[in-house]
């Protein structure tokens, strides 16, 4: 980045502040700032492009930075007006779920993969290394809530994650968004009422308890690897969901789930699978074994769990996701 600093003041010709002062006062945010594009994009990748954008247009107008706002607020202006911008040429992404109904019979065909579809993309932990920053930028970022948070407008998304997730007064978000606080109001009275009418999602936003994680975790990769139907049975919930993206069908139903997993994944010695962290969830990045070369990447899994057991497999089989994972579940 220094590089690319240097040459926006030998272009620019303006007085810049220097890396260490600009880094000192904006990089403790970078990881809350990642999330809250996330959340408006649902997507990791672009979130990475529209932060690193971010960074940019806030060192270039960094000069005018008077200090009337904190620098925390100042960079969110400049992040959610980046998003915003992003989002009026871009659909919204979606998971299998959002667009069609469930098979419940795990013998019907499955559609091609979509790659037309900008599908939704999970992501890994935020601020891992600071537990502060961590919990700040982690919050909000469920992979049901941000599934849903796709169904509102951009600028209703936006209202929706400075007040409920960041807790921004509103007389902040109207300065943030250019706007009115009674529009601010209106907004998110609009997106609430947007979100409730989605259906609940608050019992998928439910934190199991680390140990409970751990050894649902550690069984069902035991039972996937080892394809042992049986076993992934009583790990799942009889109302278990499982989707794919990029593939548009989705499955229903204990039986319809593990029928078709039985049916056309499941294969001993097939999968490697290593624990990891997504949107706050058991999640697992997953590779193809092959017999004469190295392991191929094949994606990520989230596990919604409830009550115990898994209520949901998102299964995300596209293999850019892979290197955005790293092993980190403990």
């Amino acid at each position: 980045m220094s590089g690319l600093y240097s040459g926006l003041l030998r272009t620019t010709g303006e007085a810049m502040p220097s890396n260490a002062e600009f880094s000192a006062l904006t990089e403790p945010f970078r990881p809350e700032l990642l999330a809250h594009c996330y959340r408006l994009l649902g997507s990791i990748h672009d979130a990475e492009d529209l932060v690193q954008e971010t960074y940019l247009r806030a060192w270039r107008g960094f000069g005018g930075f008077e200090g009337r706002s904190s620098v925390r607020r100042w960079l969110y202006k400049i992040a959610t007006t980046t998003c915003l911008t992003a989002l009026a040429t871009r659909a919204r992404r979606p998971l299998p779920s959002g667009l069609g109904a469930p098979a419940d019979d795990h013998r019907v065909p499955v559609a091609s993969r979509e790659p037309s579809v900008a599908w939704l993309q999970p992501a890994p932990e935020f601020g891992a290394g600071d537990p502060a920053v961590a919990a700040a930028a982690r919050a909000g970022v469920r992979l049901a809530f941000i599934a849903a948070l796709q169904l509102l407008p951009a600028r209703q998304r936006a209202v929706l994650t400075l007040r409920d997730v960041l807790a921004f007064p509103t007389a902040e978000v109207a300065e943030l968004l250019d706007t009115t606080a009674a529009a601010v109001d209106s907004a998110l009275r609009r997106a609430r009422t947007h979100l409730a009418e989605a259906g609940p999602i608050e019992d998928e936003m439910t934190e199991p308890t680390g140990e409970t994680d751990r050894a649902l975790l550690e069984n069902y990769v035991d039972a996937f690897t080892r394809a042992d139907a049986e076993a992934l049975v009583r790990l799942l919930r009889a109302d278990v969901e499982l989707e794919m993206p990029p593939i548009p069908t989705w499955f229903t139903g204990r039986d319809a789930v593990t029928g078709f997993l039985a049916a056309r994944v499941l294969r001993p010695g097939r999968w490697r699978m290593t624990p990891t962290r997504a949107n706050g969830q058991p999640a697992l990045v997953v590779h193809h074994r092959t017999d004469d070369g190295p392991d191929e990447p094949y994606g990520v899994q989230v596990l919604t769990v409830r009550g115990g057991r898994i209520a949901r497999i998102t299964s995300f089989n596209d293999p850019a996701l892979v290197p955005v994972f790293a092993p980190s579940y403990r």
